[in-house]
């Protein structure tokens, strides 16, 4: 059963960055919302009271003016009359008597909406804010009817547009504070809730690693009870399954053992009287020889593959002259005449290394590029840092990037198998040289040939200790 994908765009995400980010956003959108709706309701009180105040204003001046006007008032006389009324800051006033006559001259019938002149005129008092040469106004009108005439005032609204704005600047900066606020508390909230999913991770590698035993504590949380039960069952299962093919792999080995060794003594004798078998006879007697001999190899590394599952497999170390036992190693075991690169800084070199399982290695590598690779090159041994690199070269179509980590599991001879030679192998021997080099510490590896010609480098890297 597989579970569903979760969709790319988020999945460049990690879940952490995910929750931040939803901490963030959540975070954003609520002090955005609270300071949009503080600075609507703080511009439309300000507003207000500012109408309210330049109203009060503007008809104590109009009936003031209403006492001093008449129909032969002179302008001059107007312009003093105008000056000398109680006027706040910003404030400009304007009297209609037949001509528009403004205290400023900038401010004069111009500055007026004509809609407002038009409804004062009619005799009904009004205001109106717009904007006048890029700054925000409010002008009131009050009609004066008994004098034929009325009274205008602009004020400007700029300092409160400066107010709002400054207000505007600190709502922004706050939404900003508040956002990295809720990004903070995001982080650490995930990490608190993600905290339980790293012991997950940590169990769960250690079971790829091969910690069957590993298991969860389990949580009182409700929430994460499950996920710890759920897992240790799993783990459990996966145990015992792996522990039962374990014990089946070993009993079959075992139960085989006996009737292969009755069934390699048989042919052994048939194979003493070859000569006096027919054509046909031989013919069968080789090929029944052949499938014996591969058959008696299975049964060993299964039985090998079993011990290292059982974990009782152990190293037997010996002080071994490392360069002498590769070069016996490849003597013995290979059938071509290989040539052998030997590093000069290991000539005499001693160290402590199990020799069956280095030379199970080696053999096991020479016949794996004898079976796919066309057959070995070169054998080298060179010195690294903190150890040694074994590798062993071959003349094949070389290893596919996406076969270069099947190849090392048990049974498997890769996707690409077919395409690298014979496919007489079973697909335990590089399982085998894997599971020998990690009881030493060391890792295998396949690569590309370093000189370019197609084939194959097998490379196997020891963390070995010399002993003078």
């Amino acid at each position: 059963m597989r579970l569903p994908q979760v969709p790319r765009l988020t999945a460049r995400l990690g879940l952490r960055a995910r929750i931040t980010l939803a901490f963030a956003v959540g975070a954003l959108l609520l002090s955005a919302l609270l300071s949009a709706t503080t600075w609507a309701l703080t511009r439309e009180n300000l507003l207000t009271q500012r109408e309210a105040a330049a109203e009060t204003i503007v008809y104590q001046n109009a009936r003031s003016v209403r006492t001093r006007i008449t129909a032969s008032t002179g302008t001059d006389e107007i312009l003093t009359m105008l000056s000398n009324l109680p006027a706040p800051f910003g404030s400009r006033p304007i009297v209609y008597s037949g001509t528009y006559t403004p205290l400023t001259p900038e401010f004069g019938q111009d500055a007026l909406p004509a809609a407002l002149r038009s409804v004062v005129l009619d005799g009904q008092p009004a205001r109106m804010r717009y904007e006048y040469r890029g700054q925000m106004q409010l002008a009131v009108g009050v009609p004066l009817p008994a004098v034929d005439a009325a009274y205008f005032e602009i004020i400007s609204l700029d300092d409160l547009e400066s107010t709002l704005e400054a207000l505007g600047i600190s709502l922004v900066g706050a939404s900003l504070i508040t956002t990295m606020a809720g990004a903070s508390l995001g982080w650490w909230a995930s990490r608190r809730a993600l905290r339980p999913l790293a012991g997950v991770s940590n169990a769960a590698l250690a079971l790829a690693q091969g910690e069957l035993d590993t298991r969860l504590e389990v949580n009182e949380d409700p929430d994460l009870r499950p996920i710890s039960e759920s897992f240790n069952q799993m783990a459990q299962s996966l145990q015992d399954r792996i522990e039962r093919d374990a014990r089946f792999a070993s009993d079959v080995s075992h139960e085989l053992r006996s009737p292969l060794m009755t069934l390699a003594a048989s042919v052994e004798v048939m194979a003493n009287q070859r000569e006096e078998l027919p054509e046909r006879a031989k013919a069968a007697l080789d090929l029944m020889v052949l499938d014996v001999n591969r058959f008696h190899q299975l049964v060993e590394d299964l039985l090998e593959i079993s011990r290292f599952d059982a974990g009782v497999v152990h190293l037997e170390l010996d002080d071994v002259h490392l360069a002498e036992l590769v070069m016996q190693a490849v003597t013995h075991t290979s059938e071509i005449d290989v040539p052998v690169h030997l590093d000069a800084e290991l000539a005499g070199v001693v160290v402590r290394a199990d020799k069956r399982r280095i030379v199970r290695v080696i053999a096991n590598l020479l016949d794996n590029a004898a079976k796919y690779g066309g057959g070995a090159t070169s054998v080298s041994l060179t010195r690294v840092e903190g150890g040694v690199q074994l590798a062993v070269e071959d003349r094949g179509p070389g290893v596919p990037e996406e076969d270069r980590g099947l190849i090392f599991e048990r049974f498997s001879r890769g996707v690409s198998a077919g395409r690298r030679g014979s496919s007489d192998g079973v697909g335990l021997g590089l399982a085998l040289v894997a599971e020998h080099v990690r009881l030493h510490g060391g890792r295998v590896w396949v690569e590309d040939r370093l000189d370019g010609e197609p084939g194959a480098r097998f490379v196997v890297e020891l963390p070995v200790e010399e002993h003078p």
